[in-house]
């Protein structure tokens, strides 16, 4: 009886020891050999989870069979199985960089946006006009850039017919606006009386349609310091489209767009007309 029963304390001591969590501890290090600090370390399948400290160490209570994920901002998760270690040093891997190449006010080529230090927007006119059904410059501008701000006036001297528009709540005046890179001149109105952007002289944006427009890029603070005191407010770049072989035209009435496309290369007198008409609402997705 006494053999059976340290035959059955050594089992369950056995039992025991196999579930038990143990202490598991390490570094996390960078491709350099750099510590890296606030990594997230997390047992998988659980919320017990720790950090690595300004060392890059950490230490957490995991079981033999438990595998813990690596993770952190801009690098590689790593998910990296206990097998009964009670010491694990890792090295996390950066991730794949954004090779979407964006024009800054830096001057520097081949920039990216991951890289760059101050704000840049770059708005797609076609992806804006397509969702929000936003056919006007200012409008599209006031939904999809930060701290663009127009309204139409009514009552208000000449701005019934040239919407005041301001970028970070600086004058309309202050703001340089240039198309494919080469400035635009301002209107002949100045705004009076309760109008936006008072005693100012801005520019008009609308009178660019929007179906001209490939995209707008936006530069403030640092981007637009290399323009000088007229984009103390920043710089609103118009690029337009570049096609050349065709006419293009677009017909806006009420939730429906409709665009008519004109190939122009092989063009003759008694061929005219529209090859490619596509109507389409504007709050939904178009096919193809």
């Amino acid at each position: 009886m006494k053999i059976q029963f340290l035959f059955l304390l050594s089992f369950l001591s056995a039992i025991s020891s196999l579930t038990a969590q143990e202490n598991v501890s390490g570094t996390v290090k960078d491709d350099a050999g750099e510590p890296m600090v606030g990594v997230n370390i997390v047992v998988q399948g659980t919320t017990r989870g720790t950090t690595t400290d300004f060392d890059g160490a950490y230490s957490i209570d995991a079981d033999g069979d438990d595998i813990l994920v690596f993770s952190y901002i801009g690098f590689n998760t790593l998910e990296e199985p206990v097998n009964n270690r009670s010491t694990i040093d890792v090295i996390l891997t950066e991730g794949v960089a954004l090779d979407e190449v964006q024009i800054v006010g830096s001057r520097s080529p081949k920039r990216t946006s991951t890289d760059t230090a101050v704000p840049v927007d770059v708005i797609d006119v076609a992806e804006v006009t397509t969702q929000s059904g936003r056919i006007e410059v200012n409008e599209l501008l006031q939904y999809a850039a930060p701290s663009f701000n127009a309204n139409k006036q009514s009552g208000s001297d000449g701005a019934d017919h040239i919407d005041p528009a301001t970028l970070r709540g600086l004058g309309p005046d202050q703001t340089l606006v240039l198309i494919n890179g080469k400035r635009r001149h301002q209107s002949s109105l100045i705004n009076i009386f309760g109008t936006r952007g008072r005693g100012n002289t801005g520019t008009d944006l609308n009178a660019i349609p929007a179906a001209a427009i490939k995209r707008i890029e936006i530069l403030r603070d640092g981007a637009s310091a290399q323009y000088g005191s007229d984009a103390i407010a920043g710089v609103i770049n118009i690029v337009l489209k570049d096609r050349t072989e065709g006419v293009s035209g677009v017909v806006s009435y009420g939730a429906y767009n409709t665009n008519a496309d004109v190939d122009i290369s092989d063009f003759e007198a008694d061929d005219y007309g529209v090859w490619n008409t596509d109507g389409f609402r504007l709050d939904t997705e178009r096919d193809g």
